[in-house]
């Protein structure tokens, strides 16, 4: 019997290997890692652990068709910040993700996972109108769903993985303490975390496992892959609880970067998911046993011992 292959995008980065490895320990599927770089340390990794490994770029169509030869299945994401992509303008992310459901119909793709983010523009009546690497996600969606591909969309949250990948959670110089800073937050405001490595695969997984029985109404729906809801002062608390030592909640006034600022400004003033049960009772419907922060905050100590 031929392998169910599915084709993981972004395999070797915080997503893409989430669901790689979660694909790997169940068995039922086989991932295959679709990276620009074949050779690169990650990729060659994600081989020694039994993946498959095939080269393609999103910006090529012709590479696209040629790595989904066979593919049962797709885990679709793009990444705005990618140098490549970053330098070819505020729409490429959703010029991607239109090539990639492209590929997928014309290789006749039989379910077709994406990644992606609420509308900012949309949810604020035009207030936060630059957040381009959510209204691009946002636009995909419905590409994709006007294409006639078979399809979920996954909505995720604050990475959790956020804290050390982008110094959110820092030693105060001279002391026992440390510092969660996230810029232009209310602390009072939920944020909607998801814990990338531990649930985001066992998410794809679950969709991956019932898509084609009709009763798990899975196809044409939208998922929501956020592991907790909760503000950052609560957070704070959590990660004091279990590291042991003080965690104070600090929101400095600028990233720096204008459209990541108006983001948070979205975030805070907006919510992601507003109107959503978290975590989803689909997803829990479906056998997904989501994570805890309080979890999290376990498991992460040795990285601020």
């Amino acid at each position: 019997m031929s392998p169910r292959v599915v084709a993981v995008f972004g395999a070797t980065g915080t997503q893409g290997s989430s669901v790689v490895q979660a694909l790997l320990v169940d068995g039922t599927f086989l991932p295959r890692a679709i990276t620009r770089n074949c050779n690169s340390e990650k990729a060659l990794k994600l081989k020694t652990l039994g993946a498959e490994v095939a080269q393609a770029d999103l910006w090529d169509i012709d590479s696209l068709k040629q790595a989904l030869s066979g593919v049962e299945a797709v885990y679709g994401v793009t990444d705005y910040y990618d140098p490549k992509n970053f330098a070819q303008g505020h729409n490429s992310e959703m010029l991607l993700g239109k090539n990639l459901v492209d590929a997928a119909k014309a290789m006749d793709v039989k379910y077709f996972m994406w990644s992606s983010l609420p509308h900012s523009t949309r949810m604020s009546n035009g207030k936060y109108a630059n957040v381009y690497h959510f209204d691009n996600k946002a636009n995909v969606d419905d590409y994709l769903r006007d294409s006639g591909v078979p399809h979920s969309i996954l909505h995720t949250g604050w990475f959790s993985e956020n804290l050390w990948n982008y110094n959110n959670l820092v030693p105060v110089p001279d002391s026992n303490c440390l510092e969660l800073n996230v810029p232009r937050y209310d602390p009072h405001s939920p944020q909607y975390f998801t814990w990338v490595e531990r649930d985001l695969g066992q998410c794809a997984l679950a969709l991956l496992k019932h898509y084609k029985d009709p009763e798990s109404e899975v196809l044409s729906r939208t998922f929501y892959a956020v592991s907790a809801k909760l503000n950052y002062t609560q957070f704070a608390s959590v990660l004091q609880q279990a590291l042991g030592k003080p965690v104070s909640f600090v929101s400095s006034s600028t990233t720096g970067m204008q459209e990541l600022d108006d983001m948070y400004d979205f975030q805070s003033e907006f919510g992601l998911y507003p109107h959503t049960a978290i975590p989803d009772p689909q997803l829990i419907n479906l056998g997904v046993k989501f994570h805890t922060m309080e979890e999290f905050s376990q498991e992460i100590k040795g990285r601020y011992a």
